[in-house]
């Protein structure tokens, strides 16, 4: 049916590949381009060991995702009808560029920061709403799990349940071990920026900042356990905010070990988390870049993972009944299981995941608009119905009120 390509070959993409692999009525043919190129031709190998019978075709590719010229040549070459970033967020800018130039579809899985500065934000991609409208040609922004189906969520609750959304909470917890001394389950860089910077919630119209860290309490995730959880500041309460004029508070909460927050801090501590560059037997580098070589590589993490992921969304407010009302909506899934099925860790198997649906419904036409959209803007019930298809059942839990006030 379609020809994508895929850029990035990190554990996300991994599962984007396979899971692509499994859709073969709708992914005909994939390209996998990234700057390492035997990263992508070891994703390639597998799908051929892993899933034989897919008719799926695949190649790879090698491509600096910074370059704009570089992009555009790649996707004129290979002529695909869209093109799934799944590369680092700051480069998020330019690959949209290349797909205006080039007149392909785009959808990335976390929104454009700048690499020198600790600050995430949509307003540098909505920017783009009119140049995508005009070509007539959709971008998708942020659709992997949070974001992603973390706003189908709320989407859903907004559909289904509530007249009006007045209170949410966005609930990650990895119940995992990998048992490594220290990790992170995704990018290195983006996961320490993001635990270090200061957090932020949406309270009364304005936006309320802490210090990291700051603000927690024992929240139960269910068929999980009960894990302490931090407010951090998630790009998609941006946008929720926005489309959902309703709320009066909107929180992102996540869970973190006592041993990795020691580990955090001392390296905080010592300066090994900054971004701002030091001089290093003259070379420059920031020390967040060295720290990211030397960690485990999140995709590593996969063989021998064992526990659960539980993330979902809890919504309050007036029903669709006009009475007061609490839901909530999630999706649990075990680390084990994602290894036996695509050779991945749960958190990379939860963003890949619905970045594959993402793209399955754009290309079928059920998501297809041209302009620049979040997640939460579009039809919920497909995006639910795929999950339960491909591999993230949803369940729901009503008249429990999970997260307090």
């Amino acid at each position: 049916m379609s020809k994508v390509i895929i850029i990035g070959a990190g554990g996300v993409a991994n599962v984007v590949a396979k899971k692509c692999a499994q859709n073969d009525s709708v992914f005909t043919d994939v390209l996998i381009a990234t700057r390492t190129v035997s990263k992508a031709d070891k994703i390639v190998a597998e799908i051929k060991q892993y899933m034989p019978d897919s008719k799926t075709t695949f190649s790879t590719a090698t491509v600096d995702a910074d370059n704009v010229p570089e992009l555009v040549e790649l996707i004129r070459g290979f002529g695909p009808v869209m093109v799934i970033n799944v590369a680092l967020p700051y480069q998020d800018l330019t690959i949209m560029d290349a797909c205006l130039e080039t007149g392909v579809h785009y959808l990335d899985t976390a929104n454009y920061e700048p690499k020198d500065v600790a600050k995430f934000e949509y307003s540098w991609q909505w920017a783009y709403q009119d140049r995508f409208r005009e070509k007539g040609l959709m971008a998708l922004l942020g659709c992997g799990f949070d974001p992603g189906a973390t706003q189908a969520f709320t989407a859903y609750h907004a559909k289904h349940h509530f007249q009006e959304i007045h209170y949410l909470d966005i609930v990650d917890c990895n119940n995992g071990n990998h048992g490594k001394a220290f990790a992170t389950n995704f990018n290195p860089e983006i996961n320490i920026r993001e635990i270090t910077a200061n957090g932020r919630y949406w309270e009364n119209g304005q936006w309320v900042e802490t210090q990291p860290l700051e603000i927690a309490q024992d929240i139960y995730y269910p068929k999980v356990a009960t894990r302490k959880s931090y407010v951090l500041y998630h790009e998609e309460l941006e946008s929720l905010v926005k489309h959902f004029p309703t709320i009066k508070r909107a929180r992102f909460w996540m869970t973190f070990g006592e041993a990795y927050i020691k580990h955090l801090n001392v390296l905080e501590g010592i300066g090994m988390t900054s971004i701002e560059p030091i001089d290093f037997r003259g070379q420059k580098i920031a020390p967040i870049e060295f720290l990211k070589a030397v960690l485990p590589a999140p995709e590593s993490l996969a063989a021998g993972y064992t526990g659960q992921t539980c993330i979902g969304v809890q919504a309050k407010g007036t029903g669709k009944d006009g009475q007061e009302k609490v839901h909530f909506i999630y999706n649990v899934k075990d680390h084990a299981e994602c290894f036996r099925e695509v050779q991945a860790q749960g958190v990379s198997y939860t963003t890949g995941v619905p970045a594959m649906i993402g793209a399955m419904l754009m290309l079928q036409g059920k998501w297809m608009q041209p302009g620049v959209w979040n997640v939460e803007q579009l039809d919920p019930d497909p995006f639910i119905d795929a999950m339960n298809t491909w591999g993230l059942p949803v369940d729901e839990l009503a008249g429990i009120e999970l997260v307090k006030d």
